[in-house]
């Protein structure tokens, strides 16, 4: 069975899969560009999306919603002033904010959802935002890190906007703060998969067990 699947999902997957009784090949990436690989032919048995967009545009009568996400804020510690919150932090003009990539991976999309529901100072802030990861021409995030890691660290951003289901990661990472940001500005993220063939099916019916539930949720997932 072969499986594309959100990169959101890569850190989630192998612990699925021990409870899953066949073998499983999966290639992660940003889930806009999945999409594309998949209309251009390439070959699967399931895909597994950080939105339902991209799987109903393919395949509309065959999604199963299987886990929600959400975002957060990840700041460098050493920018932040006394007061600062989620708002005055986005609204910082001399903090630079990087996202994922719009159109290419959803939690680009996502972002740009929290920015319209932020009214007029949401456009400020999506004027300065940059898409330095989940997009074609993005540079690869090394092994082993997180995106909000690695763009912090190695200076690219003081301000990163992920899934909040890498939160509890990101907080034991010396020198990253992680923000929540407030429900009735912060999008849900509806993971879905796209069911191809009946392989697929029996993988995705093991996503809506009960067991499969317990797993994204201790990962951070809501489920």
């Amino acid at each position: 069975m072969r499986v594309l699947a959100a990169g959101s999902l890569r850190g989630v997957w192998p612990s699925l899969l021990r409870h899953f009784p066949e073998p499983v090949e999966t290639a992660f990436g940003p889930a806009g560009l999945l999409r594309e690989r998949i209309a251009a032919g390439e070959a699967c048995d399931l895909f597994a999306s950080a939105n339902l967009a991209h799987p109903r545009a393919l395949y509309p009568l065959a999604v199963i919603p299987f886990a929600r996400n959400s975002l957060c804020l990840t700041v460098r510690s050493d920018v932040l002033q006394q007061g600062d919150n989620w708002l005055s932090l986005l609204t910082r003009a001399d903090l630079r904010l990087a996202t994922s990539t719009a159109g290419e991976d959803p939690c680009g999309d996502y972002a740009q959802t929290l920015f319209d529901r932020m009214g007029d100072s949401g456009e400020g802030v999506r004027a300065r935002a940059r898409g330095l990861v989940g997009g074609r021409h993005s540079a690869p995030i090394p092994a082993g890190k997180l995106a909000a890691e690695w763009i912090i660290h190695s200076g690219q951003a003081e301000l990163f906007i992920g899934y909040a289901s890498y939160a509890s990661r990101l907080r034991t990472i010396p020198g990253l703060t992680v923000i929540a940001l407030p429900a009735p500005y912060n999008p849900c993220a509806e993971y879905g998969c796209a069911v191809i063939t009946p392989a697929g099916q029996r993988l995705g019916m093991f996503l809506q067990s009960e067991v499969a539930k317990g797993i994204l949720r201790e990962a951070g997932f809501e489920a």
